[in-house]
């Protein structure tokens, strides 16, 4: 049972691949831009480490600045492999990081996030996949890309209850200022 669980503790936060010249294609980019501000500022709230990735910066351009401006820094993994674990120092960048779950959120669905999920799988991580925080450019790839995820071992869970795992409980700081951020 401890895979389902989100502690701040033992979480980490990846980013991938939100970028200027890929989300004009996804209809869905509204919602993940909101759904990843609301993980990200929790994330800056309680100290859960935050890891962004961009592919291919020089095609694709940087990070949107809806996800840019609410980092706690903008300190991107440049790479050209979809799965990010290929990527120079992220697998390192986890590893030191020394946590045992990571929630994903990103694009697209279908292809660096899946391989992204995959690796990590792999290497004997919890992953969380953020169902609405992530997204495709066409429905049905999104649709497997979450069904393989899920057979493989993903947790796939939504923005509000990864937030409200990490959370633990009402009536503090950190539950206010969320609470008001997603109504």
């Amino acid at each position: 049972m401890d895979k389902f669980i989100l502690h701040k503790e033992s979480a980490a936060l990846a980013v991938i691949d939100i970028q200027e010249k890929l989300v004009p294609a996804m209809k869905k980019r509204d919602q993940v831009y909101d759904n990843c501000g609301h993980l990200i500022e929790l994330a800056k709230l309680i100290n859960v480490p935050v890891v962004l990735t961009e592919q291919y910066p020089k095609g694709l351009g940087p990070t949107v600045p809806e996800i840019k401006d609410v980092l706690p820094s903008y300190e991107p993994l440049e790479k050209v492999t979809f799965d990010c674990c290929r990527g120079e120092g992220f697998l390192d960048k986890i590893a030191s990081l020394k946590k045992t779950h990571i929630i994903i959120t990103g694009m697209e669905t279908h292809i660096c996030v899946l391989q992204t999920c995959l690796s990590l799988l792999r290497e004997g991580y919890f992953v969380h996949l953020v169902r609405d925080a992530v997204c495709s450019r066409k429905k049905q790839d999104f649709k497997t890309a979450i069904e393989t995820m899920r057979d493989a071992g993903a947790v796939i869970t939504c923005t509000e209850t990864a937030l409200f795992q990490l959370l633990e409980k009402a009536g503090t700081p950190e539950f206010k200022a969320i609470s008001k951020r997603i109504k």
